[in-house]
């Protein structure tokens, strides 16, 4: 198909990268592993791994599981937040053969419960203050191995003990487990260290992870991601941000923020990935929700690359301590998860000097597939344009192309496309187009210069009175209101328009009303887009990345309703 978007490319970005030059993610691991040993890879309260560390380390895990018997092709779950044994566990995995399940710590029992039976995971690495949901589950599940780590255990001596005394005594964050059977991953390593670690013979067309969806839009699936898959975006992302680094000459090694989850696919392939692939360095921020000091702990770092969400990049901007951060090596802030409202967009800028690049991805796509250019110097309120090895169609109700400047259901085509959902031809086949694009179930409109402005997700759509009522749109006026903090929409039942438009506001302002907030919409809203519900909340519901659930809001409201 005509690719019209590459006219719009930066100088130096190619339409195709070659994605063969690598047998699979071992290949790429391990030539990062050797050219950059001496640098530092990863960061956490201060102690720093090295490449040189993460090979011996990751080549330790790898032996050990090897050891256990199990064979190429075995799934094993990571179930950890943003610590420093997340990338040695995981490069342990795929180097040793075996296919890595990202699990989220914060699952409840019977979320994690489906995860693992679905993945047939036989091992699983977990963080110690997650243990107890594991242990309600356990005997269900086809775990056969168990590895528990606490957080200071990769942090040194005597940082470590006293971090683990700390969240285990102090904060006593490790509730009461049991795991009959289970070892420490400080046991693993040792014992693996004195072990050799067979390499195994793993293609590109190999399974590498399996990626579950957030389960927003039903019940949580796996994303099959192959090595050639997640190459593909590796390889096509690093092209991409050659602009942005490229605007100034940057000073030291290339360090990367990492507030946002690794389980998450967002950073895992823009933090913990990429970084490695480019010999960067991942400051990881465990808990991003403390401001404060996450604020206090960026400020330690030149940085250069900052990958975030709305939701982040709102809280961050809003704080007192953030305008004092020194943003002169700041080249690259990515904003994706959720769309980047521009009253955020403008704040930030206005702050950092540096714009945010808005991007779009998901799971199925081992993230981000369209992106505006690196080197934007403006908020354009789109996603941008799809980016190398990306085909993009905007297909109607029907599956056939709309013409352009027309709303569609966005659909993806290129090796960055997940093979399909594990052990799940029907839902595949459910998504897959005939020709192979994969239907993402958000709702875009493509402009002449192939940049594509996202309208909503298709089951979010709102119809009121058969009109289309999009919550993103209502969103973005709402949080222009002074006092408004966040703001998210919902279509509830209405007798008389079939649907009517629920907004639950934020507000960073004590005094803020209904009825002001209902006056503003007035005068930017016409009639049928008009809230005709308006609550206030404490907070919003939200997954581990901030995006806010409004699944959970809709289903809320209309319970109350019913009532």
């Amino acid at each position: 198909m005509d690719r019209l978007w590459t006219k719009s490319y930066p100088n130096g970005v190619p339409a195709e990268v070659d994605i063969d030059q690598y047998t699979s993610l071992i290949d790429l691991l391990e030539e990062s592993f050797e050219k950059y040993a001496n640098d530092k890879a990863y960061i956490l309260m201060d102690k720093a791994l090295t490449y040189g560390d993460l090979d011996r380390m990751s080549r330790a895990v790898g032996a050990y599981l090897q050891g256990l018997g199990l064979e190429k092709g075995d799934r094993v779950a990571i179930m950890m937040p943003n610590v420093l044994q997340y990338p040695v566990v995981l490069a342990g995995i795929l180097r040793a053969g075996f296919i890595a399940v990202n699990v989220n710590p914060l699952y409840t029992p019977r979320e994690l419960e489906h995860q693992l039976k679905d993945s047939g995971a036989k091992a699983i690495f977990i963080i110690e203050n997650f243990a107890e949901t594991l242990d309600k589950v356990i005997a269900n599940t086809p775990i056969e191995h168990t590895f528990v780590t606490g957080v200071g255990d990769l942090l040194g001596f005597p940082k470590g003990l006293v971090t683990n005394f700390v969240v285990r005594k102090v904060r006593k964050a490790v509730p009461a487990y049991s795991l009959p059977g289970h070892v420490k991953l400080s046991k693993v390593l040792s014992r693996g260290a004195s072990m050799t670690m067979t390499r195994p013979q793993v293609t590109a067309d190999d399974v590498a992870v399996l990626q579950y969806t957030g389960g927003t839009t039903g019940l949580s699936k796996g994303a099959t991601l192959l090595h050639r898959t997640v190459i593909a975006n590796l390889l096509s992302s690093e092209a991409w941000m050659q602009p942005g680094l490229a605007r100034r000459p940057i000073e030291g090694q290339l360090t990367f923020i990492c507030a946002l989850p690794l389980y998450h696919v967002f950073a895992f392939i823009s933090c913990a990935l990429l970084s490695m692939r480019a010999g960067g360095v991942n400051v990881l921020i465990p808990n991003p929700r403390d401001m404060k000091a996450t604020i206090a702990e960026i400020g330690k770092y030149r940085f250069h690359i900052f990958p975030g969400v709305n939701t982040l990049f709102n809280g961050m901007t809003n704080h007192s301590d953030f305008p004092n951060l020194d943003f002169d090596q700041l080249r690259i802030s990515i904003g994706g998860g959720m769309a980047v409202q521009e009253a955020v967009a403008k704040k930030w800028l206005k702050i950092t000097g540096c714009p945010i690049c808005e991007g779009y991805g998901l799971s199925e796509t081992s993230s981000a597939v369209t992106s505006n250019p690196t080197d934007t110097d403006a908020y354009s309120g789109t996603i941008g344009m799809p980016m190398p090895n990306v085909d993009i169609k905007i297909l109607d109700d029907d599956g056939s192309p709309v013409p352009q400047g027309e709303r569609g259901e966005i659909a993806i085509h290129g090796p960055q496309v997940m093979s399909g959902y594990w052990q799940r031809p029907d839902a595949t086949e459910e998504v897959m187009t005939p020709d192979g694009f994969f239907k993402s179930g958000d709702i875009g409109v493509m402009d002449e210069r192939g940049y594509i402005r996202i309208v909503d997700r298709k089951k979010d759509m709102i119809l009121v009175s058969g009109f289309n009522v999009y919550p993103n749109e209502i969103e973005a006026v709402a949080v222009g209101c002074e006092g408004v903090d966040e703001a998210a929409c919902v279509g509830v039942p209405d007798k008389n328009s079939g649907e009517a438009v629920m907004l639950f506001v934020t507000r960073n302002d004590p005094h803020l009303t209904e009825a002001m907030v209902r006056k503003f919409c007035t005068t930017e809203l016409t009639g049928y887009k008009k809230p005709r519900h308006i609550r206030f909340v404490d907070e919003m519901p939200k997954t581990n990345v901030g995006k806010i659930l409004r699944r959970e809001l809709r289903d809320a409201a209309v319970a109350e309703m019913k009532s």
